[in-house]
């Protein structure tokens, strides 16, 4: 089933990439294994996807015992700070960093084991109260805030959009995360661009495709669809 699931997924990965007339290296597909087996993951990295997303420290520390550095993880649930040290030991890329004060903790782990770690902004573009990450207004702060810090490498912002049967109904809130991406890189040196934008799940990753995702968190359509 992960087979049929994963090539149809890429299917449609390629036929929305033509579409918008973008390249499908532009585009990381990240197997979301929340509720995965690590049999599954195993599968999974046969298949030839090596970016691993997981929601909860717990979880992925336990996985990772087993696939360790064959797999390229990435944190995309809440990270609470006192969970940063296990954070930067296991991730390659957290998507989840919501605040300052969590920027200032992953950079102070880091430091102790002399990685530069590389994080997205979680940004809340929907308003909505249940869900995590830092207002659009904000993002110029944050930025600004931790400039200073040596053990954090900024890439990029990341985004979830409200649930929803339509997929258009993302369309807003990608665009706007788009957007406040190019208007923060006004104000950044070159090589220092935000490239990241970590959009789009299951049910609206082609939508997020056209509006300029680079990175797709998908779990159901390849692990738990028929």
């Amino acid at each position: 089933m992960i087979d049929d699931n994963l090539k149809s997924v890429r299917r449609r990965i390629a036929t929305c990439c033509e579409r918008s007339a973008r390249s499908q290296d532009e585009v990381k597909l990240i197997a979301v294994t929340k509720e995965a087996s690590t049999g599954q993951i195993e599968e999974i990295l046969s298949l030839g996807v090596k970016d691993i997303g997981e929601n909860r420290i717990q979880d992925a520390a336990v996985k990772y015992e087993t696939i360790g550095k064959r797999a390229f993880w990435h944190m995309i649930g809440h990270l609470q700070t006192n969970k940063s040290k296990d954070a930067v030991r296991i991730f390659s890329l957290i998507h989840s960093v919501d605040s300052v004060r969590l920027a200032e903790a992953i950079d102070k782990e880091a430091s102790k084991i002399g990685k530069v770690q590389d994080i997205l902004a979680q940004v809340n573009v929907s308003g909505e109260a249940s869900k995590f990450g830092i207002k659009p207004e904000d993002a110029d702060g944050f930025a600004n805030s931790i400039r200073a810090l040596k053990n954090i490498r900024f890439v990029g912002l990341m985004t979830i959009a409200p649930e929803s049967d339509d997929p258009e109904s993302s369309r807003p809130y990608f665009k706007a995360l788009r957007e406040l991406r190019d208007r923060l890189n006004t104000l950044r040196a070159k090589q220092d661009a935000l490239r990241v934008l970590s959009m789009g799940m299951t049910g609206d990753f082609e939508v997020a495709i056209e509006e300029g995702a680079t990175m797709l968190r998908v779990g159901r359509a390849i692990f738990y669809d028929k």
